[in-house]
């Protein structure tokens, strides 16, 4: 007696024509008169993306033109995290949905720009410009269908589009679970309705990370010191666990550590502080701290010694005509020494 039946679903699930499938998903399609949004099979059933991407790529197609998609706009729409969401549209670029390019508008800032496109396989054979896709909607019953005023502009030549009709299920009055129907793969589109729109290239690949700090000479000495540190590090912090071939790559960077004097207990609090949560590589982290914060040399003793400056001649001043003249000694000044030399 616990269980609980909805009358509306079982009315509906038997108005569905033939038997029903002893397991799996069974489809209750009513066909939508407003606010849906047209998904491919190739999107939603996609076997190399993700759910978290699918998603994605969903919410993004049924968004109006100029709708905010970054990073920060979807963080704060959904419960998933910078990291997934920033995957997910990775994944979604990968596979040719998304385009997202830097520009330079008229007004000087660079901003980024985000296409995308709902079918990339079509894209990529009609070449790189494809005109716009109209909207349509699926049929009104007779009921509600009412009579809508002409545009105003002149009508443009559509060739007609082919619609599958959904399966027409008896409804309840409690409502039942809303499935939208099928839709085919491709389309026509009107021809030469509206300029046709560039896609941008895909972005440029990423530069190359800097190379690990090596020594000038990697010593016994130092190979052992710099292998207990590495893997000694997940005593300090217990997400940095290295593998034992990570802390032979590392070596070397600790190494650099080392030769310019950097104290053990200063390289392990330069990795262990404000850690990324959950960090997701730690041989990543290690690698790029012991690349990025690289301590300089130390300056020698004579570096930090002041140098000496040379030392000036004073000032004398003439015992014969009052003059100021630079010597080592008092005396006369040139003149007088000439004229005194001539009386002489």
């Amino acid at each position: 007696m616990d269980t609980q039946h909805d009358i509306a679903l079982a009315h509906a699930l038997t108005g569905i024509p033939g038997p029903l499938p002893p397991a799996g998903v069974i489809h209750v399609a009513i066909p939508h008169t407003s606010r849906f949004t047209v998904v491919g099979n190739h999107l939603a059933q996609h076997t190399e993306l993700s759910l978290t991407a699918i998603g994605i790529g969903v919410h993004i197609q049924s968004l109006p033109v100029g709708s905010k998609v970054g990073i920060k706009a979807l963080t704060a729409r959904f419960t998933e995290g910078e990291t997934r969401i920033a995957s997910a549209l990775r994944e979604l670029e990968t596979h040719g949905y998304l385009y997202r390019t830097r520009v330079r508008p008229a007004h000087g800032r660079v901003v980024t720009r985000t296409v995308f496109c709902n079918q990339p396989g079509a894209l990529l054979r009609g070449g790189a410009t494809v005109p716009p896709t109209p909207v349509v909607a699926a049929p009104l019953p007779a009921a509600a269908r009412t009579p809508v005023a002409a545009p105003s502009s002149v009508p443009v030549p559509v060739k007609p589009l082919p619609v599958v009709t959904p399966v027409q299920v008896p409804v309840g009055t409690r409502g039942v679970p809303v499935v939208a129907a099928a839709v085919p793969e491709s389309a026509p589109v009107p021809e030469d309705a509206h300029p046709p729109v560039r896609v941008p290239s895909r972005t440029t690949p990423k530069p190359p990370r800097p190379s690990l700090p090596q020594p000038r000479e990697l010593t016994p000495e130092l190979r052992q010191t710099s292998a207990t540190l590495l893997a000694d590090l997940r005593r300090h912090a217990k997400e940095l666990v290295l593998s034992e071939k990570d802390v032979d790559e590392l070596i070397p960077g600790v190494a650099a550590w080392l030769e310019r004097d950097a104290h053990p207990e200063a390289i392990r609090h330069a990795l262990t502080t404000e850690l990324p949560q959950p960090p997701k590589y730690p041989a990543k982290i290690v690698r790029h701290r012991l690349t990025a914060l690289l301590p300089p040399q130390l300056p020698g003793t004579e570096d930090l010694a002041p140098r000496r400056r040379a030392t000036a001649t004073p000032f004398q001043t003439c015992e014969g005509c009052d003059r100021a003249f630079r010597s080592p000694h008092p005396g006369h000044c040139r003149d007088c020494r000439a004229q005194y030399g001539e009386a002489a």
